[in-house]
């Protein structure tokens, strides 16, 4: 029996991901990374025939995509801000919301020149590496806890072409250590209350970080943590944007006043109007 066409082939996949309740796309996705083909390339070769070791690699694939594994995993990557960042298990897979945040930190420092940002908790670099692209006058530091997602996010770094600042250890503590003073703050940090894993997708659930995905105090605890400490790492002057859970900002942007009476907390809608931003900046 000969092999199937490109065309059957993602066929028998989206048919066989919909009966199992997975995304109909993946197959595509899956597909093109085997072939190391454009998709304008996929389309036209609809009817060129896979042959056997694509054909036994992309059911493989299929199927533990079936068996709740992200495809962005199986395939090592995923595009954020329109450039390609290797992912693996020790990192968070970058999510489209986050660019918003990437965008809201871009409009917000325009008139700051030569000036030094961080990215705490940086996990795959995808922020950090971003903002350094888009702002090269940056001087941009990164922090993680995890020593395996700060390789990945190295790697990265290497790979894009930019030069950043890596340091390990706990939120801020590596900053403090070293007398490091910035000028922003940008973070994405693991804000899931463990209550919700109840209610999760597996495909998150049982592959992503836990450390990457969840917090103590209803999600909240690491945003206070960084709110309390934020006076070590500035001189006059800091520019504090976050990435927050939906419900999150609002108890955020109190955390922040009471730190901050007099400063201004704006809370920033995504694309879905959920309020998934909080912008403040911090004086002295």
């Amino acid at each position: 029996m000969s092999n199937p066409t490109i065309f059957e082939a993602l066929k028998w996949a989206s048919s066989y991901l919909q009966e199992k309740e997975r995304d109909q796309n993946a197959g595509e996705l899956l597909l093109l990374h085997i072939l190391g083909w454009s998709r304008s390339t996929l389309l036209a070769e609809q009817r060129t025939e896979l042959t056997e070791v694509q054909w036994s690699l992309f059911q493989n694939y299929v199927e533990a995509h079936v068996n709740s594994q992200p495809v962005q995993y199986i395939i090592g990557k995923e595009t954020f801000y329109g450039r390609d960042f290797r992912v693996t298990p020790d990192v968070l897979i970058p999510r489209p919301e986050t660019e918003e945040l990437v965008e809201a930190v871009i409009s917000r420092t325009s008139a700051l020149k030569d000036g030094t940002l961080v990215d705490i908790g940086t996990g795959s670099g995808a922020i950090a590496v971003t903002l350094k692209m888009e702002r090269p006058d940056l001087h941009v530091f990164a922090t993680d806890l995890s020593t395996k997602a700060l390789t990945i996010a190295k790697h990265n770094a290497e790979a894009i072409g930019v030069n950043i600042d890596f340091l390990e250890g706990d939120l801020l503590q590596p900053l403090i250590n070293k007398g490091i003073k910035v000028d922003v703050l940008v973070s994405n940090p693991p804000y899931i209350p463990f209550t919700d894993q109840f209610w999760m997708s597996p495909i998150v659930l049982e592959h992503e970080p836990h450390s990457a995905l969840f917090a103590e105090e209803e999600g909240l605890v690491l945003y206070r943590k960084m709110i309390e400490n934020a006076h070590q790492v500035f001189e006059k002057e800091l520019l504090l944007a976050f990435e927050v859970g939906v419900g999150q900002a609002r108890r955020i942007a109190e955390m922040i006043y009471q730190h901050y009476p007099h400063t201004n907390v704006e809370i920033v809608e995504d694309i879905n109007k959920k309020e998934r931003i909080v912008i403040a900046k911090l004086i002295k």
